[in-house]
């Protein structure tokens, strides 16, 4: 068993350290750390033997809501599709702590372009109109009626997409979308909260790497 155990740490260290060579925004002994808490969160195999492929979407959006407090059904979806780079939909251990490096010490360029990955619902690189009213539909529920509910909304969107579409092409690109965020920060998240705030970011690292404090 003490063997099987010092295997298993060996593995470990060998797989952190393939990672943190890739994820430069940590260091080899916190991915020990981030994969020893990706294998909790994965749970046990449902069948002796037969490894679970990865975080699937429904565990996925799990984690999303009590732990990083994203909570939009739309939103929650395109982050797993964020972070599922090879698009088979689980996230694997590399995917989940590639994706953690943005959500936990990401730049703001990494967090521009993570955004408007999240904000691009048919992934064809531009933010179209129809695609802001998809995103903003619920995002005035203080108004009595659907009609006004409907009209403040299409409102907001000309609004926002007039500001946004900085080359009046009729879309929003990603350096139009960077140009505008960089002047004003508030309008990263402008179409959904798609990352976890400041307070959620310090408990995950506090829990996480707690070893690592002792």
């Amino acid at each position: 068993m003490s063997n099987m155990s010092a295997m298993k740490k060996r593995l470990l260290k060998t797989l952190a350290e393939s990672i943190s060579e890739q994820v430069d925004l940590f260091n080899t002994a916190e991915v020990e750390c981030l994969i020893h808490d990706y294998n909790v969160l994965l749970g046990e195999p449902t069948s002796p033997g037969k490894g679970v492929p990865g975080l699937d979407r429904a565990k996925f959006r799990s984690i999303l809501h009590n732990t990083f407090g994203i909570s939009d059904d739309l939103m929650m979806d395109r982050v797993f599709r964020t972070f599922d780079r090879d698009n088979d939909s689980s996230v694997s251990t590399k995917e989940w702590i590639e994706g953690l490096s943005i959500f936990l010490r990401g730049s703001l360029d990494d967090k521009i372009k993570y955004c408007f990955r999240v904000y691009d619902l048919n992934d064809d690189t531009f933010v179209s109109i129809e695609e802001m009213y998809h995103m903003l539909k619920n995002c005035l529920p203080g108004l009595p009626t659907k009609e006004e509910r409907d009209e403040g909304v299409k409102d907001l969107v000309e609004i926002t997409f007039k500001r946004m579409d900085r080359d009046h092409d009729g879309k929003m690109s990603l350096p139009d979308f960077e140009q505008s965020v960089k002047e004003e920060n508030l309008l990263l998240e402008a179409f959904g909260t798609c990352l976890p705030n400041f307070k959620r970011v310090e408990a995950f690292e506090q829990r996480v790497f707690r070893e690592l404090k002792k």
